[in-house]
């Protein structure tokens, strides 16, 4: 038993129209995690009681005709990043498997728990979230649902996150996006996942891997999920009224970078999805964009990442290594030798490199690029597993187009644009700091176009 393909507003209107109860969704998503071969590598732990005592209570208060907030009642499972209290947050690894427990719930649990949410446990990750891949060698990855047989990737670092939704053990999942965390298991399972600009969801008690990119965002079935849940997060209203129409909407289409290393099948999906939106009426702008060749030259050291990691790992690094997952250890350790001068440099050739990618866009008279989130299909987890230089590699590829946008401090979408029956192919909308509900309206009429998948 799993929780049905429902978006959010499906699963509202059946709450309140008696058709189902809290209850009963969560004992699905309890029973799919509990009983599927991905449940035990998706979750690190399940809320089992306190999950069923909260949808017995919101099912009470329904019944009494208590008005309820947008979440009452839907399962939502939550990345091992975020505090809950009494929880112990380990980030998905054995350091902090004895760490103490949390004395109080992230501004995260807060909100998702002020919404009605039923907080179904706690998925599963990269080790710190330190990977765009997905595997994890202390608690096991969850497979791809596109090919289990096979055995692939499901994204990371937000794998648990994905598969927990995309098996029916959750009806949406929040993570974490510091270099596409969100959009990359969305794009190669199929889902839609929404990075908002950095500041926009508040990071006290979550786990950090790079405070300076580090974002919140929702893994989901709909663009209009993921603004509900964006709404949620932020403390803000629904970000969609209704989607931008699309005739002569400027969006503009990097050719610089993005498109290397593309596998047919994505370029085909992704072809096919251009020319969707251009019958529309949307005009795709092709334009070079030289700032994103740039960036790994920019990052050269490891980035803000590997520094920011680095300041907050050194201690237990130095105690601990056995304990970690060496691709991430030696990641991590890159950060020691970035020094004071070459972190204030970095900033500034941040603050130089955003400008100089936004004003591309304004010389185009766009606001917001279109790409592919990754340009290849989900690999093999074996192949990744028994290869160092394959893992590296294909961790860097994976990672490439979505940390554009986290560099440029921006918002982003992954939509899925594959046919049924295909490997999942992800498109993204990316736009310029703050633009998250102007994103979120333009992807909802993309989301409209391309209906065509279905």
């Amino acid at each position: 038993m799993t929780l049905p393909s429902n978006t959010l507003s499906q699963w509202q209107r059946e709450l309140a129209g008696g058709r189902t109860s809290s209850r009963d969704l969560t004992e699905q998503a309890l029973d799919a995690a509990m009983h599927s071969s991905e449940g035990a590598p998706a979750f690190l732990a399940l809320h089992a009681d306190t999950a069923r005592a909260s949808a017995d209570a919101i099912d009470g208060l329904r019944a009494a005709g208590v008005p309820l907030p947008p979440l009452a009642g839907i399962p939502i499972s939550i990345k091992d990043l975020f505090d809950e209290a009494g929880q112990t947050t380990r980030g998905g690894s054995r350091v902090r498997q004895d760490a103490a427990r949390a004395a109080s719930d992230s501004v995260v649990v807060q909100r998702l728990r002020a919404a009605g949410a039923v907080i179904i446990g706690r998925t599963n990750l990269t080790e710190f979230a330190y990977s765009g891949l997905g595997l994890n060698p202390h608690y096991g990855t969850p497979r791809n649902p596109w090919d289990r047989a096979t055995g692939r990737i499901p994204g990371g670092s937000s794998s648990g996150a994905a598969i927990s939704v995309t098996d029916g053990m959750a009806a949406a999942a929040i993570g974490t996006d510091t270099g596409g965390s969100v959009r990359i298991p969305s794009a190669l399972c199929g889902l839609t996942g929404f990075k908002p600009t950095a500041n926009r969801v508040p990071m006290d008690g979550v786990l950090p891997l790079s405070p300076t990119l580090d974002s919140i965002g929702p893994l989901a079935r709909s663009v209009a999920c993921c603004a509900l849940l964006d709404a949620v997060l932020s403390a803000s209203q629904l970000a969609i009224s209704s989607p931008t129409p699309l005739a002569d909407r400027r969006i503009a289409l990097p050719k610089t970078l993005v498109f290397e290393g593309i596998d047919a099948t994505v370029s085909a999906a992704f072809e096919a999805a251009c020319s969707v939106l251009s019958a529309a009426g949307a005009r795709l702008i092709d334009i070079d964009v030289p700032e994103f060749a740039e960036l790994g030259h920019i990052n050269r050291m490891g980035g803000f990442i590997a520094a920011e990691a680095w300041a907050w790992h050194a201690d237990a690094l130095a105690s601990r290594e056995a304990d970690y997952d060496p691709r991430v250890a030696v990641r991590i350790r890159r950060g020691q030798a970035i020094s004071a001068a070459d972190y204030i440099a970095l900033l500034a050739e941040r603050r130089r490199w955003i400008a100089s990618v936004q004003k591309r866009l304004v010389d185009a008279n766009c606001d917001t690029f279109l790409m592919p989130t990754v340009p290849v299909v989900a690999p093999t987890i074996a192949s990744l597993q028994e290869n160092d230089a394959l893992y590296g590699s294909t961790n860097l590829l994976m990672l490439r187009n979505p940390t554009l946008i986290n560099f440029l401090d921006g918002c982003a979408l992954s939509l899925p644009c594959h046919r049924p029956g295909e490997a999942p192919v992800g498109i993204t909308l990316a736009s310029r700091h703050g633009q998250d509900a102007q994103l979120l309206s333009l992807g909802a009429a993309v989301e409209a176009a391309l209906a065509w998948q279905d």
